[in-house]
């Protein structure tokens, strides 16, 4: 940087300029602010990767322990692989265990989920676009019960629940597991506050304006839009039905009906009954499978997460 300055009378060169230099002083960032972030960063890093091996080291003890066999499993360590490499055998002996019936709880479990959460996920879908969009009489009491439904926990309808089925001549039936899956208080709160935010009313009046049905506004207008909170209910739902345990317990008695659950459950109690056959080695490696769409699901639908980061962004 330089200016141009006169020069001071009876100097040499008087009545010429001459250029001045001037130094600008450097900003420089102190020692402390960046030593103090990289140890923010390391301490961050080092929290992160404990979570990180809390949350992957029960799978990698079930996948290693899902390698041996029943002698092996209690007789090596728990967090390393033993002499025998038994994967394929236990998963062929899994399957094939009890004249299949693993394959039997893994069928049940899929319709569980396919009717159970695939009709949550439905039924929230449209609950949640009707109270999001349209303004009707009741809509302030129906927000007040959604809320209160999402505080109650399952467990504490499971006997009420029951007892209604009971005298419906309904339990120890698929019906049982499948029709209170049905209703998911949370995904129905989960589409009413992101149809709110990712539908633009003005989409929906132009739709209405060229002539186009409710049916069809909801249909080609609004579902595509509903993508992103629609997966993310699903698999909500999905979760929750294929991992769901005290409701079938409670009405379920006939193990052809049983989910994958309680029927891993049923063969891990075998070793305690008299004259029972300890098959932990089994139950190990039918936990494996039975996590392993869980993950698949999730691996595969995430792209649609990322899609929904930008809804709402629409200025009105």
């Amino acid at each position: 940087m330089s200016v141009q300055t006169a020069a001071r009378p009876g100097s040499a060169g008087a009545g010429t300029s001459a250029p001045l230099k001037l130094r600008t002083p450097r900003l420089r960032t102190p020692r402390t602010a960046g030593s103090r972030r990289s140890r923010r960063s390391l301490a961050l890093t080092l929290l992160m990767g404990l979570v990180l091996l809390y949350s992957l080291a029960p799978l990698f003890w079930l996948l290693v322990n899902a390698t041996k066999t029943q002698d092996g499993l209690l007789n090596s360590f728990g967090l390393w692989f033993d002499g025998d490499f038994a994967l394929w055998d236990n998963i062929a002996r899994t399957a094939t265990y009890d004249g299949g019936i693993f394959l039997r709880w893994f069928a049940n479990t899929v319709l569980y989920v396919v009717l159970g959460a695939g009709g949550a996920t439905f039924l929230a879908v449209l609950g949640g676009y009707a109270l999001a969009k349209f303004d009707f009489p009741g809509r302030k009491a129906v927000f007040a019960v959604v809320i209160g439904a999402v505080a109650i926990p399952g467990t504490a309808l499971a006997v009420p629940t029951f007892l209604m089925f009971s005298q419906m001549g309904l339990t120890n039936t698929p019906w049982a597991v499948i029709i209170p899956s049905l209703i998911s208080p949370f995904g129905l709160y989960l589409m009413w506050t992101f149809a709110t935010e990712a539908i633009p009313t003005e989409i929906m009046e132009s739709a209405r304006i060229d002539g186009a049905s409710e049916a069809r506004t909801f249909f080609q207008v609004c579902l595509p839009l509903l993508t992103p909170g629609i997966v993310t209910v699903l698999l909500f739902t999905m979760v929750a039905t294929w991992n769901n345990y005290f409701l079938p317990l409670i009405m379920l008695k006939n193990p052809d009906w049983y989910p994958l659950t309680l029927g891993l459950n049923a063969w891990n109690a075998q070793a305690g009954t008299a004259g029972g056959e300890a098959i932990f080695n089994l139950v190990i490696t039918g936990s494996l499978l039975t996590i392993l769409p869980l993950i698949a699901a999730f691996l595969l639908l995430q792209r649609y997460w990322q899609s929904g980061l930008s809804a709402g962004s629409v200025k009105e």
